[in-house]
């Protein structure tokens, strides 16, 4: 078989839809591209922040503070522009001596330090006796708009004395600063422009008795994180865990956008080329499909949607995504070879843009895997549920794994697991989406083949009511069907359903079919007097009937195909025969061919043989290998020389083992039996 890729533009123009949804919903912020453990060294370059930040508590130090008991009470300043006006009146009315040419810029400079705002150096006391200050956070309410700020980003009163002269000596080197400030007066006049306010700070924490700042500190710009080498303690990892989360939350990326944006794309490329390829390499012929391409690539967006608005809006919520449930999606209409490659491309936005894409892709690539081998034997009613505690375990299992080699990670540990248990059972409520999916996209669900081949089917009971012969064939080609395509790969849900009802057509004239005509001595016989072109077109016209009660009954398309090409164009070969033999004009003989289509996929050339097979067995004498050898190659033989396999999509060893099934099947189905003596009076 020639794999060959698609060349029809349309076959091309899905992937760029996909591609354009991929770059819409991508994430606009870059990803914290550094990954490290607690007690391992830095294997990056030394990192510098970028910007400040807080140091966020963890969980277990804010658990630990709030029970030592007493509430953390944040002082509330008002920010007081007279006093800056009057320091700066103040300063300008100073005697500096032979250094008054630095007045302006000790001015400037003051102002600067005082926009900031400046706090007295006196610790703030509480009248609560439990009451703790906090000495990271304070509020400042400045134009009647309080905010919490950190308490490094304002000075104290000796902090903006040493500031003013740390400014200014960068100008004026060669000044003793300190000792002009000190002569000449400069110093008193920077007094406290935040003003604290007892009663406010009181309001703010009256109801805050269990409030915890979260924070322990601040990092300013430019300051050293972590060096190159150095062993990432567990301090370091806090400070490294605090920036990563301002870094993803604020300042995602700092650099250009639109290199930002090119990466994006260059990205989404990558994806549908991988998409592609995963296709390609697993069924090319899915390309051919319409419908199931675009149904596979609906599949992957919706996916991929779910993933970036995840990440964008709620990362902490990542594990209560039920990513098997797109295995599901997946292995409802395709075999195994393609979900599996396909589910894995699923997952690469997890591991490309996610935060803890390791973890989670290899958690959901393994959930998804064992959901593909055990849906198929726990997929009914109740069942549904146990599959998804098997997936529960496999994703918990995964989770601890992980926690185990990060040290020092297991805090709110059962947060997570209770989001992988949710996740977990969300698979069976959302499964029930494929019926709808099915609709959509004019598919047939394996749940729909398998419920189709039930043979309590009201249409199924109907044959057997009124053709019980041909009832009987149908089981028998059934089970035939099941062996062969279990031994070549084939769909067998597909091949059980199409067994049955392949010749529905024949309920509308029964006795028309030597199987439902009675075998008593003397009963009328329903091709007598009729002429050999009669017969034929009234055996022929089982198809059309076949096809036309499929429709009335809403059969899906793919069962319709089996019926029409069951026979495929061959001949009513027993009432040609009669008709050459009787002197019949060899070149007028197409009303004893059929009118249908040849096979095109393997699974309908293994019910077309079966079928003839099963139908032609009743006629042989003896059941020994070398006669159903020579039987099956006989029938096997004359389709291949009819033509009727030439457009199909099965290999010459496909057909050996074929035949080698069939041969097999005969002899046991037909095995000789001992014959029981008589019992002497």
């Amino acid at each position: 078989m020639q794999i060959s890729t698609p060349r029809i533009p349309r076959k091309y123009l899905p992937l760029v839809i996909v591609f354009a949804v991929l770059v819409l919903f991508m994430p606009r912020t870059a990803k914290f591209n550094y990954d490290y453990k607690k007690g391992s060294p830095w294997p990056y370059e030394t990192l510098v922040s970028q910007f400040d930040f807080p140091i966020l508590k963890t969980e277990e130090q804010i658990r630990e503070e709030r029970g030592q008991g007493g509430p953390v009470v944040i002082p509330y300043y008002k920010y007081s522009e007279e006093i800056v006006s009057q320091a700066v009146k103040n300063v300008q009315s100073l005697d500096l001596g032979a250094w008054k040419s630095i007045r302006p810029a000790v001015v400037t400079r003051l102002e600067d330090i005082y926009s900031k705002g400046v706090i007295s150096d006196a610790r703030i006391k509480i009248d609560r006796s439990s009451a703790k200050v906090s000495d990271n956070l304070i509020y400042v309410q400045k134009n009647k708009r309080a905010t919490q700020t950190a308490r490094t980003e304002v000075y104290t009163v000796s902090e903006a004395r040493d500031q003013l002269v740390a400014l200014l000596a960068k100008t004026y080197p060669s000044v003793n600063l300190d000792s002009l400030f000190r002569r000449g007066g400069v110093y008193s006049v920077i007094v406290p422009n935040l003003v604290y306010d007892k009663t406010m700070t009181e309001l703010t924490h009256a109801e805050s008795d269990d409030y915890v700042s979260p924070t322990l500190g601040y990092v300013k710009a430019d300051e050293k994180i972590v060096s190159k080498g150095e062993i990432v303690t567990a301090e370091i990892a806090q400070i490294l865990d605090s920036y990563k989360e301002e870094y993803n939350k604020v300042y995602g990326y700092d650099g250009p956008r639109i290199l930002l944006y090119l990466g994006n794309i260059l990205l989404a490329i990558a994806l549908c080329v991988i998409l592609y390829l995963s296709i390609f390499f697993s069924n090319n012929k899915v390309f051919q499909d319409g419908n199931r391409y675009f149904y596979l690539l609906f599949v992957f967006l919706l996916a991929s949607v779910i993933t970036f608005i995840m990440l964008n809006f709620a990362p902490s919520l990542m594990y209560v995504i039920p990513y098997p449930v797109f295995a599901l999606y997946l292995i409802a209409f395709f075999r195994k070879r393609v979900v599996l490659p396909v589910y894995v491309v699923i997952l690469l936005p997890l591991l490309i843009f996610s935060g803890g894409g390791m973890e989670l892709f290899i958690m959901f690539l393994l959930a998804g895997a064992v959901t593909i081998e055990t849906f198929g034997y726990l997929s009914n009613g109740w069942q549904q549920f146990l599959n998804a505690l098997i997936i529960f375990g496999v994703e918990i299992v995964v989770f601890f794994g992980f926690r185990l080699i990060d040290v020092g990670s297991n805090a709110g540990w059962w947060l997570d697991a209770i989001q992988i248990f949710v996740g977990s059972m969300l698979t069976v409520a959302l499964y029930p989406l494929i019926f709808l999916f099915e609709k959509m996209f004019n598919l047939v669900s394996t749940t729909r083949l398998v419920e189709l081949a039930d043979t309590n089917n009201p249409l199924i009971k109907e044959l057997s009511a009124k053709a019980p012969g041909t009832f009987q064939h149908c089981l028998q080609v059934m089970n035939m069907v099941d062996s062969v395509g279990r031994a070549v790969d084939a769909n067998v849900p597909l091949l059980r359903a199409a067994a049955l009802y392949h010749d529905i057509g024949k309920m509308q004239n029964p006795m028309c079919f030597i199987e439902n005509q009675s075998v008593a001595e003397g009963s009328p016989k329903y091709h007598d007097g009729k002429t050999p072109a009669e017969s034929a077109a009234d055996i022929i016209r089982h198809v059309d009937d076949g096809l036309a009660i499929a429709q009335e009954h809403r059969l899906p398309d793919l069962l319709q195909d089996f019926i029409r090409t069951h026979h495929g164009t061959g001949a009513a070969t027993y009432f040609l025969n009669q008709y050459l033999n009787a002197g019949g004009d060899p070149e007028d003989t197409s009303a004893f061919y059929y009118h249908g289509e040849r096979p095109h996929t393997k699974e309908q050339v293994i019910l077309m043989i079966c079928d003839s097979i099963e139908a032609a067995s009743r006629t042989l004498k003896e059941y020994t290998p070398e006669a159903c050898d020579r039987f099956v190659e006989g029938i096997v033989g004359a389709k291949e020389k009819a033509g009727q396999m030439e457009d199909a999509d099965i290999t010459i060893h496909d057909l050996k083992v074929v035949k080698s099934i069939l041969k097999t099947y005969l002899q046991q189905l037909y095995h000789g039996r001992i014959a029981y003596p008589k019992r002497k009076r």
